[in-house]
């Protein structure tokens, strides 16, 4: 929300933004100090001295990662939001097989040294990603016989002879798909996400994923400045009574006795619950340590994928950590959160297999979350409603989302130049 504020602003609209909470980013929100996480999610008491001063805290709500070739970055990057922000490389990104965790070879010399695989699987291996690396969906003669369009990705991998071991990590924790669904759907998107995460890693080289100091709250702060340069009023502990509607479409949101009008709306699924249905949930534990993760060579941050294939699911399980080093935790502090789409009627079993690696825990949070999504695309309300945030631990679908609600609401597809600030309307900024 506070990111297609800002790019609305930028492309001419006036927009108010309010927000029923004392802070900003709603759901994905970074909660300070530590006290209010405790009350958040009612446990008793106050946090132990040896967590150390709460206002050293920022904890997400929702662990992600920006992909530093991905969407966000470069929804930031044109839009100079990134003069806000500062970013960290996070230092490791981690597979689960057979109950250990090894490192996702980042480089072709970490590949040739992994324990992941064998030797001519290395070499199978290292084949696919050249093959990868040169695949250009717009020039056939970087094909070698594959249809993009046709061609199942379950057929790529057996071209080059590629095992089950490699596959799982392959498709989860490089192509970062959450279920195994993709394996008989056409190559094209599989292959279009490896290279994102090869040129991500390009970029900065220990690993292909970037965290912002100070937490994620930081994102939907930075585009709140941003839609307020260019005139936008937002508004936070705002309460909405009603949303005002007349034949069909949005008119106006009443709150506090005031009706504000408007032509367009969008919000999150909290705000309209009639408009919405479910279609899942997903279990997040956010744990406090005093330890880095066990076999990540004392990483300060890092990912762990535990493919579904390797503990019986049919989605995967994430591990996000970071650390005081990132202003988000007291010193010698980390955070670990754990989080992976609900199968049973046993979430806090299904994420098991995650905790027992975080060992010993000093304190958890565990939230389940309904994922819900928009019963229509409103055209006919105007009433624009973003989905709720998914178990993926990047930015990537809710950039999907962005891109869909930017089209919907203007019925033109949505084009990163328009983001770009205008350089003569930039008030008050050098």
């Amino acid at each position: 929300e506070c990111i297609l504020s800002g790019i609305m602003s930028v492309n001419g609209k006036k927009v108010l933004h309010m927000d029923r909470n004392p802070y900003y980013g709603g759901e994905s929100a970074s909660i300070t100090p530590l006290e209010d996480l405790y009350k958040r999610f009612k446990i008793p008491g106050a946090p132990p001295a040896s967590m150390g001063r709460g206002r050293d805290w920022n904890v997400d709500l929702i662990p992600k990662f920006l992909m530093a070739n991905g969407q966000l970055v470069k929804m930031l990057l044109f839009t100079e939001v990134t003069r806000y922000l500062d970013f960290k490389v996070t230092e490791g990104s981690f597979v689960y097989k057979g109950g250990k965790i090894y490192k996702v070879p980042s480089t072709e010399a970490e590949a040739l040294a992994s324990s992941l695989m064998g030797l001519f699987e290395k070499r199978r291996f290292r084949k696919f990603l050249v093959y990868v690396a040169n695949f250009d969906e717009n020039d056939p003669r970087t094909f070698e016989g594959i249809d993009p369009k046709k061609t199942s990705m379950r057929e790529v991998y057996k071209k080059f002879d590629l095992g089950q071991d490699v596959i799982d990590f392959t498709g989860h924790a490089l192509a970062l798909y959450r279920t195994d669904d993709y394996l008989d759907q056409p190559c094209c998107e599989t292959i279009n996400r490896i290279k994102l995460y090869s040129e991500s890693l390009a970029r900065y080289g220990k690993s292909p994923y970037l965290y912002p100091l100070y937490g994620l709250g930081e994102l939907p702060q930075g585009f709140a400045r941003l839609s307020a340069i260019y005139g936008g009023t937002y508004m936070l502990n705002k309460p909405i009574e009603e949303i005002i509607m007349q034949n069909g479409k949005v008119i106006g949101v009443k709150s506090e006795g005031e009706i504000a009008r408007c032509k367009q709306l969008i919000c999150d699924p909290s705000y309209v619950k009639d408009r919405v249905e479910k279609v899942g949930q997903v279990i997040r534990v956010i744990c406090i340590l005093s330890h880095p993760i066990k076999n990540t060579n004392d990483a300060n941050s890092c990912q762990i994928i535990i493919p579904q294939n390797q503990v019986n699911r049919k989605s995967d399980i994430y591990v996000c950590m970071i650390s005081s080093a990132h202003n988000v935790a007291a010193q010698g502090k980390y955070i670990a959160i754990a989080s992976t789409t609900v199968e049973t009627k046993e979430p806090e079993k299904e994420i098991r297999p995650a905790l027992e690696l975080l060992e010993p825990i000093e304190q958890k949070f565990v939230s389940i979350s309904d994922l819900l999504v928009p019963k229509d695309l409103g055209t006919e309300s105007q009433i624009f409603i973003s989905r709720t945030y998914d178990a993926t631990t990047h930015f990537e679908t809710t950039c999907d989302d962005i891109k869909d609600i930017y089209k919907r609401m203007t019925g033109s597809e949505f084009d990163f130049e328009e983001m770009k600030r205008k350089k003569n309307d930039i008030y008050g900024e050098d």
